[in-house]
Formats: C-alpha cells, sequence, structure tokens
C-alpha cells in the first residue's frame, strides 16, 4: 500500500517538493520522460526515493507538475504581450513581435517541448492540457482585444488560425531547419499571412 501523498506546507517540504520538480524539469528535457526513472529523479534532486513518494504517488503524477511549469514558462511572454495592448493596434508592429516571442520560447524550452508533444498521442492528460493551453490563449487574446475595442470579425477562428500558422512555423525554425528554405523570407510570409487575416 502506497503512502499517502501530503501537500508541503512548511517553506522546507515546499522547497524539497520543487527541487523534486525542478530535477524532473531537467531530466525529461535531458533524457526524455520514459528515460527517466524515480531514483534518478531522487538522486539530482537530492532527496530519497522514500521522499520522492511522499509528495508524488509515481513519475507520471510529477509529469503533470513539470507540464504545468511548461505551461508558464510557455504561456508568460505571450501573457505579458497582450497585458501591453493598447487601441489602436498596429498589426504590422505587433505581429513580428509575437512571431518572434514565440520563437524565443520554443528556443529556450526546446529539448521539454520534444519531450512533453512527444506524449501527446500517448496520454490523454497531457494532451487535454496542451488543447487547454491553446483555448486559454485563444480567449484571452479575443477577450483583450474586444476590451480595448478592437473589433473583429470571426475573431476566435482567426486567432486560432493564427496561433497554428505561428506555432507551425516556431516548429519549423527551431526544429526542423530544412537546408533549402531562407528562414528569414518564410518568417516575413508568415508575419504578413498573419497582418492580412486581421487587417
Amino acid at each position: 500500500m502506497k503512502n499517502a501523498i501530503r501537500e508541503p506546507r512548511q517553506k522546507r517540504s515546499i522547497e524539497k517538493k520543487n527541487k523534486i520538480i525542478e530535477a524532473s524539469y531537467k531530466l525529461f528535457s535531458e533524457v526524455g520522460y520514459y528515460g527517466t526513472n524515480t531514483a534518478e529523479i531522487a538522486k539530482c534532486a537530492g532527496v530519497s526515493t522514500g521522499i520522492v513518494y511522499g509528495y508524488f504517488q509515481d513519475k507520471r503524477d510529477i509529469l503533470i507538475s513539470v507540464l504545468d511549469i511548461y505551461i508558464r514558462n510557455v504561456f508568460d511572454p505571450i501573457l505579458k504581450i497582450l497585458d501591453n495592448l493598447r487601441a489602436p493596434l498596429n498589426f504590422e508592429l505587433l505581429v513580428p513581435q509575437i512571431v518572434d516571442a514565440v520563437i524565443k520560447t520554443h528556443k529556450k524550452n526546446a529539448k521539454i517541448h520534444e519531450a512533453l508533444h512527444s506524449l501527446t498521442h500517448t496520454d490523454e492528460a497531457v494532451n487535454k492540457e496542451f488543447i487547454s493551453l491553446e483555448d486559454r490563449i485563444t480567449l484571452q487574446i479575443a477577450e483583450k482585444l474586444k476590451k480595448i475595442g478592437v473589433e473583429i470579425e470571426n475573431p476566435f477562428e482567426k486567432i486560432h488560425l493564427a496561433m497554428d500558422i505561428v506555432q507551425s512555423f516556431s516548429h519549423e525554425y527551431v526544429f526542423d531547419k530544412h537546408d533549402y528554405i531562407d528562414y528569414i523570407v518564410m518568417r516575413d510570409m508568415v508575419c504578413r499571412t498573419i497582418i492580412n487575416l486581421f487587417n
């Protein structure tokens, strides 16, 4: 029978749990989710395996906490851009700023991104989290545009399509790297396509 999972309240206990999550984030990035076991996580975090199981049921339970950090890392830069939006919007300036922010986020989190995205086809909870992230970004952008008085026909569809284009280009730019593609030219095409979508 497994130990009861406890939610830490004391500062030292919270720090231990956070160290376990940080160690997992690092190891999942380096060798993938399936290439990591709880003993390695414990060693990397500087705690015993028993401590790990005191805070988490299993490795998959840790994965959900790692995914939460990853989503914050990805969403926060976009959220900062949204927070600063003011009407009238200049899509010529805004779109390249968002495209570059998404590329930067993908570069910074490339290894963990690959490790987590590879699980979307086999783990329903991971897939739901990524879909939920898309929903939050789409809805928050639409809400922000409405709040500052920017009227767009079919905003959800346009925002989601723009997001898909940026996401696809970011994957291409960071992960695929085809020798025959000029990525500066492609970036300009991506920006122009999205600007035309909203103008």
